[in-house]
């Protein structure tokens, strides 16, 4: 089996599997409590540098555990702009520092045949931490699950292919779970996106206004009302990944969300450019 290596592991986050298992434990040792109605099919995720955001990513990765196991899990992420293909990888595995994790091939294949995507492969592809930045975690808590890596753009399209893999989960009698991965607002110099300025005003607004925007529009478990905030408001990096996730859960049968987290890089390192992070659970 044919291996993608993983090129973000020894910098984004840690390399040996020791490692990776301590700071795993260490992100869930105090897990937000899920409401009852949330079926916990799917989530968000962000997808910064683990000391930014695993915690929030751990958490909802971990919080889709409490259910039976799935066969596949789709991650849907990339950056992304509303021209940009859609991309799937179909074959081979995906390393990480728990072992490889092998690509749902049947479903990827039959996904293929139904939509127009840049076919990527363990030797060609797409330099990538939105989708990698959750490999381990998926790895770790279900470490018999094979994955379909998908990225799409944000537009209405992409929603049509977040349900579509559900379909074909089916199709094969298998259960299955789906994951967003999108970052929020990026905001600063470094970014070339200051609308209300620098200091503590920016950083309210951020939170309090334009993150809150795209936040609200998941827990109302509006998927084209994401894509609409992203290309809006600027305020999700990967709208089209997060929107297909949540039409995908709706399809497996989510009627509820959950926000489990929000921070911003700030809370970490403060800087006058800074990104926002959210977790949610359907």
């Amino acid at each position: 089996m044919e291996i993608r290596r993983a090129q973000f592991m020894g910098s984004w986050y840690p390399a040996s599997e020791n490692e990776c298992r301590e700071k795993i434990e260490d992100f869930i040792a105090d897990l937000p409590q899920v409401k009852p109605e949330v079926k916990r099919i799917g989530g968000i995720v962000p997808h910064a540098g683990w000391v930014y955001s695993g915690k929030i990513a751990a958490q909802v990765i971990a919080a889709l555990k409490k259910n039976n196991p799935p066969d596949v899990i789709a991650v849907f992420g990339m950056h992304l702009g509303p021209r940009h293909p859609n991309f799937i990888m179909a074959s081979g595995a995906w390393e990480t520092p728990f072992g490889p994790l092998a690509i749902a091939e049947d479903v990827a294949g039959q996904l293929a045949k139904g939509f127009r995507f840049e076919i990527e492969s363990p030797d060609r592809h797409v330099q990538d931490n939105t989708i990698e930045l959750q490999l381990p975690f998926i790895k770790y808590f279900f470490p018999d699950v094979r994955i379909v890596p998908i990225g799409v753009p944000p537009v209405s399209r992409s929603l049509a292919i977040g349900e579509a893999f559900v379909d074909i989960a089916r199709h094969f009698g298998y259960t299955a779970k789906v994951i967003g991965s999108t970052d929020l607002t990026h905001y600063g110099a470094n970014y070339g996106f200051s609308p209300v300025g620098s200091g503590p005003k920016a950083i309210q607004w951020v939170k309090n206004e334009n993150d809150k925007k795209l936040v609200e529009r998941i827990e109302a478990m509006d998927p084209q009302g994401v894509i609409d905030q992203a290309m809006e408001n600027s305020n999700a990096c990967c709208g089209g990944a997060a929107a297909a996730a949540m039409a995908a859960a709706k399809s497996l049968g989510a009627e509820k969300s959950q926000i489990l987290a929000y921070s911003t890089s700030c809370d970490v390192v403060p800087n006058e450019s800074f990104v926002g992070y959210v977790g949610a659970i359907f």
